[in-house]
């Protein structure tokens, strides 16, 4: 069993910055790839970034240039770095893990980006 623990989430203005983090309850990340997901309201859930258990990254086009994932194995912790926030980034942001048996999820951190 693992469970995920999002926070970081807030209120900022446009333009502004957020970091969320996802702790993990045991070392995962250095064995399995790590996404980040959001879902805004009456909108499917959508894959946001996600980097490989070698650190390799990815990212949505809406968000390349603005956010940054990355991961400390010591603290078992994966980060999303959103810079440049805009409106339509306004959602709530999960973290999910995908080991070879099942799927995990965090319970979500809601980002609002708003003046």
């Amino acid at each position: 069993q693992v469970q995920l623990v999002e926070s970081g989430g807030g209120l900022v203005q446009p333009g502004g910055s957020l970091r969320l983090s996802c702790a993990a309850s045991r070392n995962i990340f250095s064995i399995y790839g790590m996404d980040w997901y959001r879902q805004a309201p009456g909108k499917q859930r959508e894959l946001v970034a996600a980097i490989t258990s070698g650190g390799s990254t990815n990212y949505a086009d809406s968000v390349k240039g603005r956010f940054t994932i990355s991961r400390d194995n010591a603290k078992n912790t994966v980060y999303l770095q959103m810079n440049s926030l805009k409106p339509e980034d306004t959602a709530v942001y999960y973290c999910k893990i995908e080991t070879t048996t099942r799927v995990y999820w965090g319970q979500g951190t809601q980002v609002t980006v708003s003046s």
